[in-house]
């Protein structure tokens, strides 16, 4: 089928080699991986080849002239058509039986070699798929380690590879099956011994390695589980791994990897659980948890605060609570925010004694997002923001994210122009796009909108490179501060058809109703009805800004078709629910939406009145776009 192909020999064993990896039934082989050209010349061709076994007239070909009659059948029965099993077999040389499976003939290969090749694959396999020379020095008897790899490579076991430590040489298997073949030779307490060893080098060898305390930490799990299989103690061991793969769970959290995060915390929490609480460790990962599983997450944090119970650890039984009620809040709209927000203001000064700033991070961002946040007080929102920030900084956390400040920031009572400078300080230079488009949004209240596009646009590229989905609602903010509506409807519409594939309810609630704004301005009201009936569906009755906005498009909607009765009974009732926060511009917002309503109804004096107090809100904000937009209405 491939004879007029012209392939690399190179790419032919890489082809054979990744089949043989398969089962030796049908295995599926992608064209990519081997010609990126090779579809595009094939246009009738699948995406992908099914490789049945070979014919027993392929596997004859592949063995030596020399081999008797009987011999061959026996090969072709024993193989199933898979060529790995013949390349090694004829690699064996002289094998009087036929072993019955590749598993087997792999074992037999290895026991043809020499004790000294032997135990130097043995301590390759040890460090995996790829290894190093200095490891298998490290790991071996003596010395004169490089014949014996350089025959290893002749005899077509292994090969060499780019090394991920400087000034060293790397090797890899020539496939897993024979590394596999390899490290199952080892004895139980060969394997404990070797892996502990090899974590002791790597500690001192791989310093400059990014991961090396995820693998300090797994060859240490490693040798501590094989010692208990052994009945021994393994508990020192078992100390040192979780505590590496803890780090390592940590840095994967700081660089936004929580799945790897959370695998990772999982494993250091099952290894130390027996020897020692650390509360952090456990609330940390509920936190992970959280974001897919909120009832085993809330199990976790209960579990550690009864277990810091029964150790009289006051501090650290508070700090797990708090946590678990976090998740509480967040999963479940009906769980009481005061009964949360008392619970976690008597958590503050029982770690502050202890002086455990990793735990204050976790209260403080509490009662931030979740008591703060969904009650509209962004002042109280922003300063705990800033504590938690604070005591992130003296927990040496490294700066990788603000805790909502952003947001809290741009739609709270400071100034627009202290906001900002508040801003700039929390980022200290860094680069997060999400904060960098609350920036962008700031720019624009205080009429900077040139710059504000700029850094806006940048920002939303760059977080969907990162995320995949960019952030188009703060560009929706900016085109209607500069009063272009029906560009804030394009940006509007953008981000809500993300929420909706992502099935992000709670947002979508609030954004629905932003782009209903920007129609009813169009004068599309029917399309805004819509979707103010769809924020009204899926808002929670605490999200003050949900319950507003629905209720101005509604008013909105209800104002064209001549009810101004129910309109202004909708633009006031929007109005009492913005009045409940410190959320200058949604009361602006508010206000002017009701002073619309109050024109279509023949009310200009106290359309007037509704305009005058927006006009304030405004101007202490220094939402200066706005605050002329006004001054032009009153005029």
């Amino acid at each position: 089928m491939f004879d007029d192909i012209q392939w690399g020999e190179e790419t032919l064993l890489d082809l054979i080699e990744y089949a043989a990896l398969l089962s030796s039934g049908a295995a599926v082989l992608l064209l990519c991986l081997a010609r990126n050209d090779l579809v595009e010349r094939r246009p009738t061709w699948p995406v992908s080849l099914r490789l049945e076994p070979l014919r027993e007239t392929d596997v004859d070909a592949l063995l030596p002239a020399g081999i008797a009659a009987e011999r061959r059948r026996e090969v072709q029965r024993a193989s199933g058509g898979n060529p790995l099993f013949v390349t090694e077999l004829v690699a064996m040389g002289g094998e009087d039986a036929v072993p019955p499976t590749l598993q087997a003939l792999l074992a037999a290969r290895l026991d043809q070699l020499e004790p000294a090749e032997r135990a130097a694959l043995e301590c390759g396999a040890v460090e995996g798929e790829i290894f190093h020379r200095g490891s298998v020095q490290a790991l071996s008897a003596g010395d004169g380690v490089t014949p014996l790899l350089a025959s290893l490579v002749r005899k077509g076991l292994i090969r060499p590879d780019r090394p991920q430590l400087p000034r060293d040489d790397a090797f890899r298997f020539r496939h897993l099956l024979i590394r596999d073949a390899a490290y199952e030779g080892l004895s139980k307490a060969a394997r404990a011994t070797l892996h502990e060893r090899l974590a002791d080098w790597l500690e001192e060898r791989g310093r400059d390695l990014v991961e090396v305390d995820e693998l300090v930490g797994y060859h240490l799990e490693q040798a501590s589980n094989y010692r208990r299989e052994l009945g021994e103690s393994g508990r020192s061991l078992g100390e040192r791994a979780g505590e590496r793969l803890a780090l390592a769970g940590r840095r994967a959290l700081w660089r936004g990897d929580e799945r790897a995060a959370g695998s990772l915390l999982e494993r250091a929490l099952t290894l130390t659980r027996p020897i020692k609480f650390d509360v952090h460790l456990e609330v940390d990962l509920a936190n992970i948890v959280a974001q897919v599983d909120p009832e085993r997450a809330m199990a976790i944090a209960d579990t550690a605060a009864e277990r810091a119970r029964a150790e009289g650890a006051e501090s650290a039984e508070a700090l797990a609570r708090v946590v678990a009620w976090h998740v509480r809040v967040l999963a479940d709209p009906a769980a009481s925010l005061p009964e949360f927000e008392q619970l976690a203001n008597a958590a503050v000064p029982l770690l502050e004694q202890a002086e455990d700033h990793a735990g204050l991070v976790h209260v403080w961002y509490a009662l931030a997002f979740g008591v703060a946040n969904p009650l509209g007080r962004y002042e109280q929102h922003a300063h705990a923001s800033e504590e938690a920030l604070r005591h992130a900084r003296l927990a040496g956390q490294p700066h990788f994210r603000l805790f909502h400040l952003d947001g809290a920031l741009a739609f709270g009572p400071r100034p627009a122009d202290e906001a900002l400078r508040a801003l700039d300080a929390a980022l200290a230079g860094e680069r997060f796009p999400d904060a960098l488009l609350a920036r962008a949004f700031l720019l624009a209240l205080l009429g900077r909108l040139e710059g504000a596009w700029e850094v806006a646009r940048e920002q939303t590229e760059r977080l969907r490179e990162l995320t995949g989905k960019g952030h188009e609602a703060w560009l929706g903010r900016i085109s209607r501060l500069e009063g272009d509506e029906e560009r804030a409807a394009h940006y509007f519409r953008l981000f809500c058809d993300t929420l909706e594939r992502h099935e992000e309810a709670s947002a979508l609630s609030t954004y629905a109703s932003e782009l209903g704004r920007s129609l009813c301005a169009l004068g599309r009201y029917d399309e805004a009805e819509e979707l103010a009936a769809l924020s009204r569906e899926l808002g929670n009755e605490l999200d003050f800004a949900t319950q507003a906005l629905w209720r101005q498009v509604k008013a909105r909607v209800e104002s064209s078709r001549g009810d101004h009765v129910e309109a202004e009974r909708l633009a006031r009732e929007a109005v009492a629910v913005s009045e409940r926060t410190d959320a200058l511009l949604s009361q602006g917002d508010t206000r002017v939406d009701l002073a619309e309503v109050l024109v279509a109804a023949g009310q200009a004096d106290e359309a007037r009145a509704a305009l005058e107090e927006a006009l304030d809100r405004y101007e202490r904000k220094k939402n200066l776009v706005m605050a002329v937009r006004v001054r032009a209405k009153l005029g």
